[in-house]
């Protein structure tokens, strides 16, 4: 197994950990405790890893892409939406994943940004190079689970928010899409986003690295 390889599973895996850990979080701080009984509020990566999502497809896709698309997923957190208070509550919860990913990328992005010193891409330091990796797979995490599809958090989000008689509709379509599972969801948005929307994906991931790395 390539270095670089192993070096983007193991930033992939912790990011996904740190976002699932957002997520439970977020849920204890709103009034349920499912995923702090459930002892799922650590970093230890065991309670977290699941094999396909975090080893067997991040393998997948770096061999399939050349590593320029990274993605996985732990474990999901549990929790409980009727122990939820307030009237945003859920949509706070699933946004609390990405949010991590975004604060993650901001992070290493300046960090990038500061000991790049002007190189071109080809001509990074290590250090740099290592940084802008963090800086794009969490940037890749973030926007990817904010797409309001399910089972993604984005449209935990949107459910959160739309209201009446458009936020009943989109639950609807929500919780039949979910039905799917956990990788049967995942990989259909991952089929979508790589036949139909991966040049605009890659645009807009694009243009955001370059803003926060400087690259």
């Amino acid at each position: 197994m390539q270095p670089d390889m192993v070096f983007l599973i193991v930033v992939l895996v912790v990011s996904t950990i740190l976002h699932e850990l957002a997520h439970g979080y977020a849920a204890n701080a709103l009034g349920d405790p499912t995923a702090r009984l459930a002892g799922r509020l650590t970093l230890n990566p065991l309670s977290h890893i699941d094999l396909t999502g975090s080893i067997l497809l991040p393998m997948f896709l770096y061999f399939s892409t050349g590593g320029n698309f990274m993605l996985g997923y732990a474990k999901p957190v549990p929790y409980n939406q009727y122990n939820l208070h307030g009237q945003y509550a859920e949509a706070l919860v699933a946004g609390a994943g990405p949010a991590m990913n975004i604060l993650l990328a901001v992070v290493f992005g300046a960090l990038t940004r500061e000991v790049a010193g002007g190189a071109a891409l080809g001509a990074l330091p290590p250090i740099a190079t290592a940084f802008a990796g963090i800086t794009s797979i969490n940037l890749t995490l973030a926007l990817f689970n904010l797409v309001p599809i399910p089972p993604l958090d984005g449209s935990k989000v949107l459910s959160g928010i739309l209201p009446g008689a458009a936020g009943r509709a989109y639950d609807h379509f929500r919780f039949s899409l979910e039905r799917l599972g956990t990788f049967s969801g995942a990989l259909l948005i991952i089929l979508l986003f790589y036949f139909i929307f991966a040049p605009l994906f890659s645009i807009l991931l694009g243009s955001v690295f370059h803003l926060l790395s400087g690259l």
